[in-house]
């Protein structure tokens, strides 16, 4: 079970680096959280297992991927970790998506401080359409509108992998009416939730329902 730095290394292969850019984002975290409404002390407290091992698993599912975009990026889950474990490597790209300029100083100011290979938008999601591989979000929308806003991205041919809660499959059912879309519902080995895939580029149904 991932609980502090050393269980996180062991579960993920982090290196020593890696490790050390995560300490440092969390006490940044913790830093800016004092002065603006980032995450609370509950947050913060469990930000190994609950939130940087949450996030990192999604490279497990998508090994060979380089360029990501986490929209609606809000305190860094999953964008900034992404960027912490992609650094170094050739062609590495996130792209932090958000809409509130606050909080995009605050992923700038770690981005800049931790030399990563990461590019944040203030911007709304659906206003963006850049080719990446992966699509991403945690904790920014219903499926139904997250389908809405990744819309411009699956054009360009992204797959979406999106971390939800327990109830992503009420979640799934409602996108249904709105939407034609292929998932997959992976596993959370963070013990929270489910991974869902987007296979295939979602269609908008018609009011008729078809």
């Amino acid at each position: 079970m991932v609980v502090d730095p050393a269980s996180f290394a062991a579960a993920t292969g982090a290196t020593p680096e890696q490790v050390a850019d995560l300490e440092r984002y969390r006490e940044l975290l913790e830093e800016w959280s004092a002065k603006m409404n980032l995450v609370g002390p509950s947050a913060l407290a469990e930000f190994w297992p609950r939130h940087a091992f949450d996030s990192a698993q999604l490279l497990q599912h998508a090994p060979e991927a380089l360029t990501w975009a986490d929209l609606g990026a809000g305190a860094g889950f999953p964008g900034l970790v992404l960027a912490i474990l992609l650094k170094g490597r050739p062609g590495a790209r996130v792209h932090l998506v958000e809409s509130m300029a606050k909080r995009c100083r605050f992923l700038q100011a770690v981005v800049d401080e931790l030399g990563l290979p990461a590019q944040v938008h203030n911007s709304r999601a659906e206003n963006l359409s850049l080719a990446v591989d992966i699509v991403t979000a945690r904790a920014c929308a219903p499926m139904a509108r997250l389908l809405e806003f990744a819309r411009p991205w699956f054009r360009k041919g992204a797959t979406g992998l999106f971390l939800k809660g327990q109830d992503v499959e009420a979640e799934l059912a409602e996108a249904t009416r709105y939407w034609d879309f292929a998932a997959d519902l992976l596993p959370s080995q963070s013990g929270s939730g489910r991974i869902v895939r987007i296979r295939r580029a979602p269609k908008e149904r018609r009011q008729d329902g078809r």
